[in-house]
């Protein structure tokens, strides 16, 4: 299995960019060659003529811009929509061969991550879904979920649909967006009574190397 991660998440918004550029940059610090890949992506404004994928570019920056914005993201796309969908408007057809031959690791990469667009579930191409590519790629799959209430059932839901597809889930990772849980929350600890899967956490501005660590302590 390649060395890397297909990032996903309950929904759109949960953090996925996020995430993945910390961890690009965690790498990166390491002395690892991070190749990314946000194969598409959806609601991007046009700069100089061209479409810019504003998160691809964060990405790129994060693993050390060594490799260009358009083979990080091959397919940006302009309105705020499904990729198929957005896609669509630009006359265009997106389908699961050409995403994963977009995602392909470059030799001299040490590491692979790629970002999906949406949820597990959302439609990435017009014969594909997030889950699909994931399963292409053969990465594991780390699922991001904001930590706020309602996530235990996103998780367990997500847990669920990555496990019954086959595919390795690498861990459920709690994203602390706000600055500050509701008081008494413990999502953390109370997925931990639910299931076995492995539960990370990424604090409010937490260090991207503890993320590292967590992920290292998952694989044992």
């Amino acid at each position: 299995m390649k060395k890397g991660f297909f990032i996903t998440a309950n929904d759109t918004g949960a953090g996925k960019t996020f995430v993945t550029a910390q961890l690009a940059a965690a790498l990166n610090t390491r002395g690892q060659r991070v190749a990314v890949r946000k194969p598409v992506e959806s609601g991007c404004a046009e700069v100089d003529g061209k479409l810019f994928p504003h998160d691809a570019e964060r990405l790129r920056l994060a693993a050390g811009a060594w490799e260009t914005l358009e083979n990080i993201c091959p397919n940006p796309l302009r309105e705020p929509l499904s990729p198929p969908r957005a896609a669509r408007f630009m006359k265009r057809k997106l389908f699961l061969h050409d995403l994963q031959a977009a995602c392909a690791m470059p030799e001299q990469a040490d590491w692979m991550l790629v970002e999906g667009a949406g949820g597990f579930f959302a439609p990435l191409a017009e014969d594909a879904l997030n889950a699909d590519l994931a399963a292409a790629l053969n990465l594991p799959v780390l699922l991001v979920v904001p930590d706020r209430l309602g996530a235990i059932n996103q998780a367990l839901l997500g847990i669920h649909a990555i496990t019954h597809r086959g595919l390795k889930l690498a861990g459920v990772l709690l994203n602390q967006i706000e600055a500050e849980r509701p008081r008494g929350m413990d999502n953390f600890a109370d997925l931990r009574l639910w299931t076995g899967a492995p539960i990370m956490r990424f604090e409010h501005h937490g260090s991207a190397e503890a993320l590292l660590n967590q992920l290292a302590q998952c694989k044992r």
